[in-house]
C-alpha cells in the first residue's frame, strides 16, 4: 500500500545552487539546493535542508557543486539561411561601398537567392551546427523566423526546416513569420502589392500548414512604412496570432508603439525608440529585446534609451539576432557579455534577458524562463563561482549539463 502523502518524484538534483530568477527576487539564489521534477516539470524546489523527508526518488543526480539556472532562451534569430555571405564581410573592409555590393547582388537579396535555391534537406543540414552551437551553451528555447524567402514556397520551407529543427534537437522552438522583411526582387517599386501578397495568400498559407506561432515585420525607411506594417498587424490579428517587430533600428518611425496598440509580444533592436514608444510599451507589456550583436557587427554608435527603459519598468530582453548580414553569432553567453558592456547592462539584467524576459517576448512566462514549480523542468548547470560569471567571461563556456524537460540532454564528465 502508497502512502499519498508521500512526493513521489522522477528526479532530484542535489548539491546545487540554485538561481531561480523567479520574479521580484533578484538572481533567486538558493545556496545548497535541490530541485526536484515529475513528468517533465518542477515539482519542488528550495535548500536541501528543507527536502522533504519521504519522498520517493527513481533517478538522483548529484550537481558537483554547480549553479542551476533557467534554461537559457534566444528569442531573436533568423538562423534557417542558405548561403554565406563572409565575401561581403571582406569587401566592406577593403573598402568597396556597400551599394557596389549590393549592385552586385549582395546584401540580403543573396541570401533571398541562396535560400530560394536550396533543398530543404541542404537548408536543415546548414542550419544544424548554428542551433547546436546555441545548445552547447544552455540554450533550451530558441525563435527561428522566415524572412529569406520572401515568396509561399521558400517562406513555407524555411518554417518547416524550423519545426523539423525542434523535432531533432532537444530545443523547444518557436516560428516566426516575417514575410514582410524585404521587397524581393520581382516586386521591385511595387510594396504594396507584396504586402497584399504577405497579408493574404502568404499567411492564409503558413497558418493552413500549422507553420507560423507569430508574425513580424520589418518596419524602417529601408524596409516597410508604419501603414504597411499595420496592415501585416490586422492580418495576423484575423488568424488570433500575436506580433512582434523589427523597430527603430535606424530611424524612429514609431513602430514601438504600433507594436503596443497590438498588444505585441515585444519590439526589437530599438537604437532610436523615442520616449513616447517606452512609454507605450510600457503600458502594453511589451518586451524590449536588445540585439547587441547587430549593433556591433554594423559599428553603430546610438545606444538604446536603457535608462529610460529601466525608469518605465519596461522588461528588457536580449538576443543574438543570428543572421547572415549583420549578425553572424551563435554564442548566448557573449551576446550577455555585449549587452553588458555595449549596452551598460548589469549581468543581472543580462541573465534575466536570456531567461524570463526573454520567455515573455515568445508568450511562454507561464511555461519556462524561471525556476518556479509547475514549470517546465528545463534548466542548465554551470560551473561558475555565482550567476554574474556568466556575463563576465569572453570566449569562455562553463556550461555543465542540460535538462529540458525533465531529461538530461547534454552533460560533461563532472555530472553523476
Amino acid at each position: 500500500m502508497t502512502d499519498d502523502t508521500r512526493p513521489q518524484w522522477d528526479d532530484l538534483w542535489t548539491n546545487v545552487h540554485l538561481a531561480t530568477l523567479a520574479p521580484g527576487t533578484g538572481y533567486g539564489e538558493i545556496r545548497n539546493g535541490a530541485i526536484a521534477v515529475k513528468d517533465g516539470r518542477i515539482a519542488w524546489l528550495g535548500p536541501h535542508a528543507n527536502l522533504p523527508s519521504k519522498a520517493e526518488v527513481e533517478r538522483e543526480h548529484n550537481g558537483q557543486n554547480c549553479w542551476l539556472t533557467p534554461g537559457l532562451i534566444d528569442c531573436h534569430t533568423h538562423i534557417v539561411y542558405a548561403g554565406n555571405r563572409s565575401n561581403e564581410f571582406e569587401a566592406r573592409l577593403n573598402g568597396v561601398p556597400y551599394e557596389e555590393i549590393a549592385r552586385q547582388g549582395g546584401g540580403i537579396i543573396s541570401t533571398v537567392k541562396a535560400t530560394r535555391a536550396a533543398t530543404e534537406e541542404a537548408l536543415l543540414k546548414s542550419s544544424l551546427p548554428r542551433v547546436q552551437a546555441l545548445l552547447n551553451e544552455g540554450v533550451t528555447t530558441l525563435e527561428i523566423k522566415s524572412g529569406y524567402g520572401l515568396d509561399i514556397t521558400t517562406e513555407s520551407k524555411m518554417l518547416r526546416v524550423a519545426r523539423k529543427i525542434s523535432a531533432l534537437l532537444p530545443v523547444r522552438v518557436k516560428t516566426t513569420f516575417l514575410g514582410a522583411h524585404a521587397l524581393p526582387p520581382e516586386y521591385k517599386g511595387r510594396a504594396d502589392d507584396y504586402i497584399d501578397l504577405v497579408c493574404s495568400e502568404m499567411l492564409d498559407t503558413l497558418v493552413d500548414e500549422e507553420l507560423v506561432d507569430a508574425v513580424d515585420a520589418f518596419c524602417e525607411n529601408i524596409g516597410f512604412t508604419r501603414a504597411q506594417t499595420e496592415r501585416v498587424f490586422l492580418a495576423a490579428q484575423k488568424h488570433k496570432l500575436p506580433v512582434k517587430l523589427h523597430a527603430e533600428q535606424l530611424s524612429d518611425q514609431d513602430g514601438s508603439s504600433l507594436t503596443a496598440q497590438y498588444k505585441g509580444l515585444s519590439a526589437d533592436h530599438l537604437e532610436y525608440l523615442s520616449s513616447n514608444g517606452v512609454r507605450a510599451m510600457a503600458q502594453a507589456g511589451t518586451v524590449a529585446v536588445l540585439l547587441p550583436g547587430a549593433f556591433y557587427y554594423l559599428r553603430e554608435t546610438r545606444l538604446p534609451p536603457i535608462e529610460v527603459l529601466r525608469k518605465h519598468g519596461v522588461p528588457i530582453a536580449i538576443s543574438t539576432d543570428c543572421n547572415p548580414g549583420t549578425s553572424p553569432l551563435t554564442s548566448i553567453l557573449l551576446t550577455m557579455n555585449m549587452a553588458c558592456t555595449l549596452f551598460r547592462l548589469t549581468p543581472l539584467e543580462a541573465l534575466t534577458g536570456v531567461t524570463r524576459h526573454a520567455a515573455q517576448a515568445l508568450g511562454l512566462q507561464l511555461e519556462t524562463g524561471s525556476l518556479q514549480p509547475g514549470y517546465c523542468a528545463d534548466f542548465s548547470l554551470w560551473d561558475i563561482d555565482r550567476p554574474g560569471d556568466l556575463a563576465y567571461a569572453i570566449g569562455f563556456n562553463p556550461h555543465c549539463a542540460t535538462v529540458f524537460k525533465g531529461r538530461v540532454v547534454a552533460k560533461n564528465c563532472r555530472q553523476t
